[in-house]
């Protein structure tokens, strides 16, 4: 596809859709125009003791009765070339061709006026012969429309911009919130089949247990179709969610896992991501407790920083490993470290879509704790 011209033809708004304030100040630049011009005609002639004082305002005046006619038909005219706004020179050739014609029409016009108005206070208007008179009026009318085309032309792509930044923004955000529900329906499940792996390890050993998990899983789902269908949700909202994963995780691993919630009252009523924590949860949950037989402490916090809201998911390591299984816990947390799991990319992709450059997910890794710092401004 071969794209000629920035795209200013679709949807533009005819002259007759003008926003009122717009109409409001051309109509003030408009007079003010005739003002100057019938004051610099009358201030020419003032010591001129042969012309009356209503002559220089019956001969600008009679221009601009005529030329507000004209301008009107110019912009009648006009409103069909909007499609000729991206070629700036083929729209101002499309108006400026009639000139011979305009400049014709604008004499017979406002001479004819003047005329008879001479004529009904018994003078007689004299100026200089017609062809004269031609040539002198073309060339100015073809400043005045140069004048007034080039502002009307302005006013008609200020408009077709601003519209096309409407239309450009109403796409950005449709194209956001399809991004935002890919990276759910990627999220979703993801969980979902992790948790349904927990409880089938317990079916056949803890029925007890099993049937516990599943009462969770349940309330899970059910606070998750609820809630998640929106793309951000309150805090408190996305703390439940958070903590009925966690019961369920806390429930399998028993006393190997210890967790703590320190929640600033003053978060809780702040819009969040929806789904936003129990990933960074599974994450811990995963690559410290499952892959540890020491207890591990997990540490969920929320606080205010002026604009700024503060989430904060950690876990201690334990202080021991051993063959195997201490390789495969350090691989894990060097992928996590470098965000590059499934959650931590799609957390990462969520901020990054809702709020841009103002949100940031850092991931700190010592030899004691791995920590997963958020910060995501108040208001979007």
């Amino acid at each position: 596809m071969t794209v000629t011209g920035p795209a200013l033809t679709v949807g533009q708004p005819p002259w007759t859709a003008w926003p009122r304030n717009l109409w409001r100040a051309l109509l003030i630049l408009w007079l003010l125009f005739w003002l100057l011009m019938i004051f610099v005609a009358v201030q020419d002639n003032w010591d001129d003791d042969s012309i009356l004082w209503w002559q220089p305002l019956l001969w600008e005046g009679s221009s601009a009765v005529v030329g507000t006619a004209m301008t009107a038909l110019m912009l009648r005219y006009g409103s069909r070339l909007q499609h000729l706004l991206a070629t700036p020179w083929h729209w101002f050739w499309q108006h400026l061709k009639w000139l011979p014609l305009a400049s014709l029409v604008f004499i017979v016009c406002a001479f004819g006026l003047r005329h008879a108005v001479y004529a009904a206070a018994g003078l007689s208007y004299h100026h200089p012969p017609w062809p004269t008179v031609y040539v002198y009026e073309t060339l100015k009318l073809a400043l005045f429309l140069g004048l007034w085309l080039g502002v009307v032309f302005g006013v008609h792509s200020f408009l077709a911009w601003r519209e096309q930044q409407t239309r450009l923004h109403a796409m950005q955000q449709a194209l956001t919130e399809a991004k935002l529900q890919q990276l759910k329906a990627q999220l979703q499940p993801h969980f979902l089949f992790n948790t349904l792996n927990t409880i089938s390890s317990f079916m056949h050993s803890d029925v007890e247990r099993a049937d516990r998990l599943l009462i969770r899983l349940a309330d899970l789902l059910r606070a998750s179709l609820t809630l998640g269908e929106q793309n951000t949700i309150l805090l408190r909202d996305e703390l439940q969610l958070a903590k009925l994963y966690a019961e369920i995780m806390t429930e399998r691993f028993g006393p190997r896992v210890a967790l703590e919630w320190d929640i600033s009252d003053d978060c809780l009523a702040l819009s969040v991501p929806a789904l936003l924590l129990q990933p960074l949860l599974e994450n811990a949950f995963k690559h410290a407790v499952e892959q540890s037989r020491e207890p591990i402490a997990l540490h969920v916090s929320a606080n205010r920083d002026g604009e700024m809201l503060q989430l904060q998911v950690s876990n201690s390591l334990p202080s021991t490993q051993g063959g195997s299984s201490g390789q495969s816990h350090n691989q894990h947390h060097h992928q996590n470290k470098n965000g590059t799991g499934i959650g931590l990319r799609n957390c990462r992709e969520r901020l990054q879509a809702l709020y841009g450059e103002r949100a940031s997910l850092q991931i700190e890794h010592t030899a004691n704790a791995h920590r997963v710092h958020i910060r995501l401004p108040v208001s979007p």
